[in-house]
């Protein structure tokens, strides 16, 4: 038995970042995680890895297309072992780094798969079996989410591939079929199309990447079909079978009509996650799921006392970001400070190329809303950066309260959208007007003017284009 102040079940960026919180506010505080390193999903398998893939992949075809216009003459051979090697080295590094701000922190990393065993404790089973109780005034469940099934559909991790097998293909696909057009899809997609795999998206709904502002999606997918990813929206997956060197989708209109099959090397299931919150004990404690297996909070606070709930487990979204938000205001809340977080300025971001990042509202949600607003875009084209750099496709947009100036929206499909998007939430979080960024000096030449200008474009003086 071990007494804590906070025992947190998990370690990935929510789990992880609320244990060092704690840690640095003078909580004595443990961390269960059941996976052999920290980080979960995001760091091991997730983001990490997926970004590896990307940024390799992208060189690559930098490589065989692009260097030649900037005067470089190569002819790239994929090593697919060593781009595979580099992704687990840059993944076993983080997850060491993370082992260092445990010990920095007098964090005590528990191993195994922790459960609630009534108020204030937690039984951790170990991969011997053995069993440890923790008590503790508080426990977070940070146990994130895993990847959402196909009725119809057995991942078995060989021909027929979640998210996390797809980032470890032993052999580039000649014939991909993506099931699902979100993030996770079309970046893992991306990856392979760039290493010499046809890549189809098969996607239920009539567009892509759900959630997006609808310009920057239907711009986003013209970019994307360009690069030579093909796409089946309004389709319907009703079976797959797996066979020994590829497997047979049958898909169906969703509309109604006739089905057909294809036929792939691989298929990768990307139709979302959901929370991880099967065998942890909730019932000990009287706490219950809804019909999806999210847990009801209120700030992170759950029906139970004493027990929280943060990240992927909770209503919002499944973004890495959120949930060590999420962590830092749970600590510090259960440290008797005030934590908060703003939903509404969360930011999301599609790592292909271009990348796409946005924050706010789109226009259909003011649209929807009402709200009378008024837009500045700019095209990277025009931006001398992007310009000298041949990454001119795409755009940014603002969107502003027709009366009020207020930001209520950023929607970047460009050249570091990611990078670029920073600012917009910095400036959103103070309820900057879009004119305090149109008259605020950005470096030239670099990307983030396009943002600059964007915003002059909301009062109709945008000046370089």
């Amino acid at each position: 038995m071990a007494g804590y102040d906070v025992v947190i079940i998990g370690g990935g960026p929510g789990g992880y970042n609320a244990a060092i919180r704690a840690g640095q506010l003078g909580l004595k505080v443990a961390c269960v995680e059941k996976r052999g390193t920290l980080g979960g999903t995001c760091l091991n398998v997730g983001c990490m890895p997926s970004k590896a893939l990307l940024h390799a992949s992208e060189l690559y075809e930098a490589a065989g297309s692009q260097f030649q216009t900037l005067g470089i003459e190569v002819k790239p051979k994929l090593n697919l072992t060593q781009m595979m090697k580099q992704k687990d080295d840059s993944v076993t590094a983080l997850t060491k780094g993370i082992e260092f701000l445990f010990k920095k922190n007098k964090i005590d990393w528990v191993r195994g798969a922790g459960r609630i065993a009534g108020p204030g404790k937690v039984e951790v089973t170990g991969d011997d079996g053995q069993t440890t109780t923790l008590e503790t005034a508080n426990i977070v469940i940070a146990t994130g989410s895993e990847p959402t099934p196909l009725p119809g559909v057995t991942i078995d991790q060989k021909r027929i591939v979640d998210s996390t097998g797809a980032l470890a293909l032993p052999e580039v696909p000649k014939r991909l079929l993506v099931i699902g057009a979100g993030i996770i899809g079309l970046e893992l997609g991306s990856v392979w199309r760039r290493l010499g795999a046809e890549v189809t998206v098969v996607e239920f709904l009539d567009r892509i990447t759900p959630g997006m502002d609808g310009e920057t999606a239907k711009a986003f997918q013209r970019s994307l079909t360009k690069q030579g990813m093909k796409f089946k929206l309004g389709a319907k997956v009703t079976g797959a079978e797996a066979r020994k060197n590829g497997v047979s989708l049958t898909v169906e209109p969703v509309a109604g009509g006739e089905a057909e099959a294809l036929e792939a090397d691989y298929v990768l299931v990307a139709i979302g996650r959901r929370p991880f919150t099967e065998s942890l004990g909730l019932e000990s404690v009287g706490v219950k799921t809804d019909q999806r297996g999210f847990i009801e909070t209120d700030h992170f606070r759950t029906s139970a006392p004493g027990v929280w709930a943060i990240g992927d487990v909770t209503h919002g979204p499944m973004l890495a970001h959120k949930a060590e938000e999420d962590a830092v205001a749970c600590i510090e809340i259960i440290a008797g400070k005030a934590g908060h977080v703003d939903y509404a300025l969360v930011p999301s971001v599609v790592y292909t190329f271009p990348e796409v990042a946005w924050v706010g509202q789109t226009e259909e949600q003011l649209k929807e809303a009402g709200r009378a607003y008024k837009t500045g875009k700019f095209p990277f084209s025009a931006n001398s950066r992007a310009k000298i750099n041949h990454e001119t496709e795409g755009f940014a947009k603002v969107l502003a309260d027709a009366k009020t100036d207020e930001i209520l929206g950023v929607h970047i499909i460009g050249p570091q959208a990611a990078e670029m998007i920073g600012e917009y939430c910095v400036a959103m979080a103070f309820r900057a007007a879009s004119e305090d960024v149109a008259r605020t000096c950005h470096p030239h030449p670099t990307r983030s003017e396009a943002g600059r200008q964007a915003a002059m474009g909301v009062e109709g003086w945008t000046m370089q284009a």
